[in-house]
């Protein structure tokens, strides 16, 4: 099977424009189903003898593991489209795990902050200081600096970097890994609008609004000096960069999830956010402001209706809630 699966995900890669995360996961959810259709001492089976009753019998192992229904069903989609780009490259006849049915997951209602909540922990943004966490005696540091003259400029220059990130998330409804893939040729600084490269390489216009703008022009003197400095110091600069961190290179993924985490901590707020739970209240908050679902499906970047859908649910949720509490006889 190691050719198939070679090309497989070479066509993810190359083809599909599949992230490096999701050519990682497809590739080990492949590996781990040779490993199991592949006894110790024996040879790999071809995949042409490979059956759904194989696949079932993978499924129930995994079950046996005590894996969730969503990895499951994750590992179960992974086969598939495997299979699929076999058979359409004519290596099979049929997809073997076309038969296999998808286990039943439960459906998951996005929790979601209300928009108050997020427009009062953005606000605290300006005002917050990193002072006090080193009075608490907690560590703030998010990213290695090269020198003392660096540490010297945290505080200003991590909090207005970090709020225009926070900001532009929640105005633009982005993921993390479209606000890192930011170039400064993608943001229209007069028209507050940011051209976004999502999944497979797909391009959409998303518009930001004041307060998202606002940050981006506290923003820009400080990625000036951040690149004016660093080149004193080091070579590769990445120059195109819209978010940098303190050696001048593009942030990373993994770093904006800590800057969120940071500044939960700081406002000494008892949240469990993520960079996608600005995403999720992006969305749900226009849904019930009266946006057409079309045209959030079209901010998202998403290739299904029913993928945006699932937002309807956290509306109605939210104004369920509401009645509760405000209803005299709820």
């Amino acid at each position: 099977m190691k050719a198939p699966i070679d090309k497989f995900l070479e066509y993810l890669r190359s083809v599909r424009y599949a992230s490096p995360h999701t050519v990682l996961n497809y590739g080990l959810d492949l590996e781990q189903f040779q490993k199991f259709i592949t006894p110790p001492g024996t040879p790999t089976p071809s995949i042409r003898k490979i059956r759904h009753e194989m696949i079932r019998e993978y499924l129930v192992h995994l079950h046996d593991c005590r894996l969730e229904k969503t990895s499951i069903a994750r590992k179960l989609a992974s086969l598939r489209s495997f299979f699929r780009y076999c058979v359409r490259e004519g290596m099979l006849k049929d997809n073997p795990a076309r038969l296999v049915p998808t286990p039943k997951l439960p459906k998951r209602v996005p929790s979601v902050l209300s928009a108050e909540e997020i427009s009062m922990f953005l606000d605290q943004l300006a005002t917050v200081s990193l002072k006090r966490a080193r009075k608490s005696g907690k560590r703030v540091s998010l990213e290695l600096k090269p020198s003392s003259e660096l540490v010297k400029r945290e505080d200003s220059l991590l909090l207005r970097r970090d709020r225009a990130i926070l900001e532009l998330l929640y105005a633009a409804g982005l993921r993390v890994s479209e606000l890192t893939g930011l170039n400064l040729v993608d943001v229209d600084v007069k028209g507050c609008v940011v051209r976004v490269v999502g999944k497979g390489r797909k391009e959409r216009i998303v518009p930001y609004g004041e307060k998202a703008a606002q940050a981006m022009q506290l923003y820009w003197p400080v990625r000036d000096r951040l690149l004016r400095d660093n080149r004193r110091y080091y070579d590769k600069v990445n120059s195109q960069a819209v978010f940098l961190n303190y050696l001048g290179t593009r942030l990373t993924q993994r770093s904006v999830g800590r800057i969120l985490k940071k500044y939960v901590r700081l406002v000494n707020i008892n949240w469990d956010l993520h960079p996608h739970s600005l995403r999720h209240a992006f969305a749900t908050h226009l849904l019930a402001d009266g946006a057409d679902l079309r045209a959030i499906q079209e901010l998202l970047g998403h290739a299904s209706l029913s993928t945006t859908q699932k937002y309807t649910h956290a509306s109605i949720r939210h104004l369920m809630d509401t009645y509760d509490k405000s209803h005299p006889h709820a």
